[in-house]
């Protein structure tokens, strides 16, 4: 049996400021095994998070750390994120919508201080029809969001804080301390 190596002090050090970060109580968070392939050393998230109308947001966090750094990161610590969200039939066709998601995330990273580099990724839109014996819904809508950025340091607790308000954004969360009023969309109060 071939023992695992002890993971360098950079990369423990990035895994628990990015796991010390507690996200809102809206925002359920577990950890998951990371892909093998993508870097010597991975630590994965899962999250997922209901908004108040009900539509759901599932996401992934990926710490990707190679000491050897890869070119297209600019660095040695990579952060991957995989975001899909429901969406309401009347926001799907809204041709502002990718820019709007995209948004979630550069605002979150920019709101955070986080330090960062080499931001890219994409936004997909799809739209499913369901027939036959098939649950859920006739029509569904969903937004997906995949991104990646390079850390210029292991303190990734800004990191972590901002990939908590990429969720709230796509679940629909209100501002902490602002809840919304029963009946009424697109109305909240201040507690």
């Amino acid at each position: 049996m071939t023992e695992m190596p002890v993971a360098p002090e950079v990369f423990r050090q990035a895994v628990a400021a990015l796991t010390s970060a507690r996200p809102r109580a809206e925002i359920e968070l577990t950890e998951v095994g990371p892909p093998k392939r993508l870097a010597p050393w991975a630590h994965a998230l899962a999250a997922e998070a209901n908004g108040p109308a009900g539509e759901l947001a599932t996401a992934r966090l990926v710490l990707l750390y190679d000491p050897e750094g890869q070119e297209a990161w600019a660095g040695v610590l990579r952060l991957v994120v995989y975001l899909r969200a429901e969406l309401d039939p009347e926001l799907a066709t809204d041709p502002l919508l990718p820019a709007v998601g995209w948004s979630w995330l550069t605002d979150a990273l920019e709101d955070s201080g986080a330090a960062w580099t080499a931001l890219g990724g994409t936004v997909t839109l799809t739209s499913s029809a369901r027939f036959g014996d098939i649950a859920g819904p006739a029509r569904s809508h969903d937004l997906e969001l995949r991104g990646s950025w390079t850390a210029t340091d292991a303190e990734l607790a800004p990191h972590a804080a901002a990939f908590h308000e990429l969720m709230a954004s796509a679940a629909g969360l209100p501002p902490e301390g602002v809840s919304m009023l029963g009946g009424r969309s697109g109305t909240a109060h201040r507690d």
